[in-house]
């Protein structure tokens, strides 16, 4: 069943924490830095020569974000455009070989809990020295990329540079200043560049889900959980990053050396499978319309398309890591839900990998091979990217399981409104159920299940200690 990142606002009840403690020492997930890494952390980074400060690039990120990757700068260029996108420099900051990187290598990627996040740099670093805060001038891989009227990129240029962001925005903050007109043209573009580039990847192909997120939020003394719904601005952002990712595997499929984020186009059986779902849950799928176009013209809010969404998501399980050197290229360069080669950059601070492709595109556009510490942990990085993403999806499994059966540990026997989301094919009285409120979604018994139809459910489980929630029909 897919799941979501889900977050609490303010400090967990007594129950929760411990079974979120006791989950992270069942994983073995890393606590405290080693002092050496901790000293290493506060070395002072090598800077680089050009100073790009002159810039006003602005972040958008979660109001309660600190560990901040990337900023950005949009203006008019000509009759197309500019995206000027700085990526946090952690390769100024961390030595290679030393015991940072050391454990870096351990921890893969930061790893989000409930109650706390476990990150893959010290805090002293991925929230202060590193991050891209306002008003702190900072290292960065800045990349500058032309896009012609339509969006389509024209040249794709990265250095490194001297950065200073000038403001902290946010989803919700960025969304009603571009829908009141009072946004100053680099964030109004955002709206315009993001635009053409959703259209682009429509053109090619390429698939967003816009599947509600679980979120947890502190009220009247309490939690509840609820459905957030993503903004348009998430998605307007998500293709500047995109862009910068296709950027970036571009070049490193050009220069011969790289690491890209792949995924395998899903097999027809999956798809026909999918048609089934479409066609139980009452959606109308001409053979004729491509499963992206489909995919666009659904609406989350309504119960049998967000079943159906629920079910498409799927066909982006599988995604891995695939490196290359010395001009052999892989037989599987692209991402199917992008629709077009793609690599993680664009989040140093939170993903080891995305250092090492930073470094890979420096190199090429400087006309150089990459760097030996580089090309010797290509060998076994993409083995540590699949172990580390491995652990990070059972956290985040494991913890939406703790948190449901936390929340409604007191309700066992109370009866919801809910509406089947996914329908096992070999087992059709086991399913996945998604409650109204609060927003649980967690298996289900009974028989006949009426996919993507609504139903009053009983809860008869919900024990934090054995994370899991489960209802019956009523």
């Amino acid at each position: 069943m897919p799941r979501r990142h889900i977050s609490v606002t303010g400090a967990p009840e007594a129950p929760l924490r411990a079974a979120l403690t006791a989950l992270r020492t069942e994983l073995g997930v890393p606590d405290a830095y080693p002092p050496e890494a901790l000293a290493d952390a506060e070395r002072p980074p090598v800077l680089p020569a050009y100073d790009a400060t002159d810039i006003p690039l602005f972040t958008i990120d979660p109001p309660t974000s600190t560990d901040l990757d990337q900023a950005m700068h949009l203006s008019r260029q000509g009759t197309g455009y500019r995206v000027r996108y700085a990526i946090a420099d952690v390769a100024a900051f961390v030595v290679p070989g030393s015991a940072l990187d050391k454990e870096t290598h351990r921890r893969v990627m930061t790893l989000y809990f409930p109650d706390e996040k476990v990150p893959l740099h010290p805090p002293v670093l991925s929230e202060g020295a590193a991050s891209l805060l306002p008003d702190q001038t900072r290292p960065a891989a800045l990349w500058t990329i032309d896009l012609d009227g339509e969006g389509r990129t024209v040249s794709a240029d990265v250095r490194r540079a001297l950065v200073r962001s000038r403001a902290k925005l946010d989803y919700e903050g960025v969304q009603k200043e571009i829908d009141a007109g009072t946004a100053e043209e680099p964030l109004a573009l955002l709206k315009v560049i993001g635009g053409l580039r959703e259209e682009l990847e429509v053109a090619r192909g390429g698939i967003s889900l816009n599947v509600p997120e679980q979120e947890i939020v502190e009220r009247d003394g309490g939690y509840e959980l609820t459905y957030r719904a993503p903004l348009p601005a998430d998605g307007w952002n998500a293709q500047i990053s995109l862009l910068t990712g296709m950027a970036a595997a571009d070049l490193m499929l050009a220069h011969g050396t790289g690491v890209l984020r792949t995924l395998p186009a899903a097999p027809d059986g999956a798809v026909g499978r999918l048609r089934r779902t479409a066609h139980a849950l009452h959606i109308d799928w001409p053979h004729h319309v491509s499963y992206a176009a489909l995919v666009r013209s659904l609406d989350p809010h309504d119960p049998h398309h967000a079943a159906f969404l629920q079910e498409c998501t799927t066909l982006l399980r599988g995604a891995g890591y695939t490196v290359f050197r010395d001009g052999d290229l892989p037989a599987i360069a692209t991402h199917a839900a992008v629709a077009a080669p793609y690599a993680h950059c664009t989040a140093p601070l939170r993903r080891l990998a995305d250092r090492y492709a930073s470094e890979i595109c420096l190199a090429a556009v400087a006309g150089q091979a990459p760097p030996d510490w580089v090309l010797a942990a290509l060998e076994t990085l993409r083995q540590e990217m699949a172990e580390g993403g491995r652990r990070a999806g059972t956290v985040e499994r494991e913890c939406v399981d703790i948190v449901e059966a936390a929340l409604l540990k007191d309700r066992v026997g109370e009866v919801f409104d809910g509406c089947v989301v996914e329908v096992e094919e070999r087992r059709p009285s086991v399913g996945v159920v998604q409650l109204e409120s609060p927003a649980v979604i967690g298996r289900i018994d009974g028989d006949r299940l009426p996919l993507g139809e609504r139903l009053r459910v009983r809860l008869v489980q919900a024990d934090p200690g054995a994370a899991k929630v489960r209802f019956a029909t009523v």
